[in-house]
């Protein structure tokens, strides 16, 4: 991980967003991994910050990675997602990864009035400089299976469909951006990027709050099999995605390509 990061700011990126991937004995119903101070995640968080101390670190919350259901939330006997029990979780999980050292907290769970209830507890423990980039517009969406895979996060039983967005539905990224912002959050995300170009252009004309674009593993790795293929040039498609992400109106780009296109196109920091 160091090595990776060292060779990441050699080329000029200097933010990076972690996500743990956590082995099955350590998971339970609570997901209390995730708020445990001496997890491996946050021993990571700890290790980078000593030695690129320079470098901006944007922190995952949800229960997912750490429930033995795989949901972004307490999960009910009967199946329904427990949406104020979890944010009191995710609150507690956000205080220790601040605490840890992260710069931005990035609560990815997609509960109602989740932003609220992590800023009043960072603001609590006295962390009113950590930043909240709040996975505000974040779709049911298909293109996800790659990042699961690698996490081994996907839901045991049921879907995200009952707290993540339809994708049929525009009105409701106004509606939770509004939210979010009014409860705190710094940058609001769009995510997936490519399928969702439009609303990151309404957010991004409708709200002066930075609007981040999240391309995700499923819609690099369709670039990528096209390439190995010999369908595209993957330098040259990935230049033009990137650029229609940007030129929707996102601020801030996370994407599976950072380290390539850095390599090429050296950023001064």
């Amino acid at each position: 991980m160091l090595k990776e990061i060292e060779e990441c700011v050699g080329y000029g990126l200097d933010k990076f967003m972690l996500f743990p991937a956590v082995e099955d004995n350590l998971k339970d119903k609570t997901g209390s991994y995730g708020v445990d101070s001496d997890n491996f995640y946050l021993q990571a968080v700890r290790k980078i910050k000593q030695e690129f101390p320079q470098v901006c670190l944007i922190s995952d919350v949800a229960l997912d990675p750490y429930s033995s259901d795989g949901h972004d939330g307490l999960v009910a006997d009967n199946g329904t997602i427990l949406n104020d029990e979890t944010n009191e979780i995710l609150a507690e999980m956000a205080v220790v990864q601040a605490e840890a050292g992260f710069d931005i907290i990035g609560p990815s769970d997609m509960m109602d009035h989740r932003v609220e209830a992590i800023r009043m507890a960072l603001d609590d423990e006295g962390y009113e400089h950590v930043s909240i980039m709040s996975y505000t517009a974040k779709y049911a969406s298909a293109f996800y299976g790659p990042f699961r895979d690698a996490l081994d996060s996907a839901p045991k039983d049921g879907d995200k469909k009952t707290y993540q967005m339809d994708p049929a539905n525009k009105r409701e990224a106004m509606i939770e951006a509004e939210l979010d912002i009014d409860e705190g959050a710094d940058i609001i995300m769009v995510k997936p990027a490519v399928h969702y170009l439009d609303i990151i252009h309404l957010l991004k004309d409708s709200f002066d709050t930075p609007v981040a674009a999240y391309h995700v593993s499923g819609e690099c790795a369709l670039l990528i099999a096209a390439a190995e293929k010999g369908w595209l040039d993957l330098e040259s498609s990935m230049d033009e995605t990137l650029l229609s992400i940007r030129r929707a109106g996102a601020d801030v780009i996370m994407t599976y390509f950072a380290k390539e296109w850095a390599k090429s196109n050296r950023i001064e920091i």
